[in-house]
């Protein structure tokens, strides 16, 4: 293969170049992958991006698989599951490593979400592409609701009882979305079937709204640690091979915890109640969702009195679903010019302190609302929502940011030192 910079390569090989022609999925693949100028001072917190798109193809294959022996049917479900176990070949490790899959996937655009807040990832010009990221959370938290249901034990049951039940605290039609949601007067068969169809198809979705979020990201090319843009050649190098290895690390590393998960503590992040089957007629002392989805409900059930006009049940679901709502809203909140906590140090604190209080308010959704834990959760989320409202838009206009360097190369290469070429 040979190739002039800013023109189209040209392949040696008769059948690559043949497909080339009629298809050039290999010089954009190429051109993706490969000659993608990347940021010379990215460091390993750029590598979740790559490693959330690696978790995806986990899931989807070993949901695919796992799928060819399910039933989605109230009164075998939680024995196909069993089935799956004890009687396919290497089921328990499909089921294992879907299960757990889900939860590094979890972790990993957490991670991938928080660098993108300390970073200032969302600003101008990339503020589609942060909204775009805000719309794969949510499509992996429906994808992620619907399979805690399908093992159809007690905690699955319950817990899609009481999360669908939510939606009936809207006003006016909030009962008919209810029983929209489960095809009937109760979580049954029908609930199990939707959910199942769409715990498959919305992966595929994701997949989807992952390629427009790539393709925004390399309209205007990746942020930064420094969050300054690349202006001059020298600020750049090739994604592979200097990101590609630093990528094999990060890989690496994710597989050990893996596979820590997997083969050692298989149930560590589950619930026990859900080895039991499905039970109507006998409610679980304490209903939990999954760990990822702990400080959500922990804002849901903070709200223990009615503000104004509006319920307390229906308030807490506003407050709910508004904590994933205002990351939309994140690029206009956040009125600083400065990119990089690095550069801001009043933000860098209030961002530790969001971090801690996100830690806070999952340990908290594990907690019985009753007690000293609703106080807490109260201030968790009074905090999380002034984080966003009231200190992003101030500090844009109080902060003093540090001086910026003039270029990405300036703090990277040695004083006086020329690029390699």
């Amino acid at each position: 293969m040979s190739a002039v910079h800013g023109e189209r390569p040209v392949y040696t090989n008769p059948v690559v170049r043949w497909i080339e022609y009629r298809l050039p999925v290999i010089s954009a693949s190429q051109e993706f992958l490969v000659d993608y100028p990347a940021p010379r001072n990215l460091n390993y917190w750029w590598n979740f991006g790559s490693l959330a798109g690696i978790a995806l193809v986990l899931q989807i294959v070993t949901g695919i698989v796992l799928a060819m022996h399910y039933t989605a049917h109230v009164d075998h479900a939680f024995a196909s599951v069993e089935h799956i176990m004890r009687n396919v070949n290497f089921g328990w490790l499909l089921r294992y490593a879907h299960a757990n899959g889900g939860s590094m996937f979890f972790i990993v655009v957490y991670i991938h979400l928080f660098r993108g807040l300390y970073y200032g990832s969302y600003k101008n010009p990339r503020e589609l592409l942060w909204i775009l990221g805000v719309v794969i959370l949510l499509l992996m938290m429906a994808t992620a609701f619907m399979g805690y249901v399908l093992p159809w034990g007690q905690m699955s049951f319950w817990a899609a009882t009481v999360i669908t039940n939510l939606f009936s605290a809207i006003p006016l039609f909030g009962e008919s979305v209810v029983a929209w949601l489960w095809g009937g007067f109760s979580v049954d068969n029908p609930t199990l079937n939707r959910f199942y169809a769409l715990h498959y198809l919305l992966p595929f979705v994701i997949v989807a709204v992952v390629m427009l979020h790539l393709l925004a990201l390399h309209q205007h090319g990746s942020n930064n640690p420094l969050g300054i843009d690349a202006k001059a050649p020298k600020d750049k190098i090739p994604f592979h091979p200097y990101y590609t290895v630093k990528d094999g690390v990060g890989l690496g590393v994710f597989m050990i915890v893996f596979a820590l998960l997997v083969f050692y503590w298989p149930n560590l992040l589950g619930h026990p109640d859900n080895y039991i089957p499905a039970n109507p007629l006998q409610t679980p002392p304490h209903i939990v969702p999954e760990w990822y989805f702990l400080p959500y409900y922990a804002i849901l059930r903070a709200i223990t009195f009615d503000v104004l006009f509006i319920p307390a049940k229906l308030m807490g679901v506003i407050l709910m679903f508004g904590s994933i709502i205002v990351l939309f809203f994140l690029p206009w909140l956040d009125t600083s010019p400065v990119r990089s906590a690095r550069f801001r140090p009043l933000y860098k604190w209030f961002f530790w302190l969001l971090l801690a209080d996100g830690v806070l308010l999952g340990y908290l959704g594990a907690r019985p609302p009753e007690g000293i834990y609703v106080l807490l959760a109260q201030l968790g989320t009074a905090y999380y929502f002034a984080f966003f409202l009231i200190i992003l838009p101030l500090l844009g206009k109080l902060e003093r940011p540090r001086p910026l360097p003039a270029s990405i190369s300036q703090p990277v290469l040695p004083q006086g030192a020329a690029p390699a070429e």
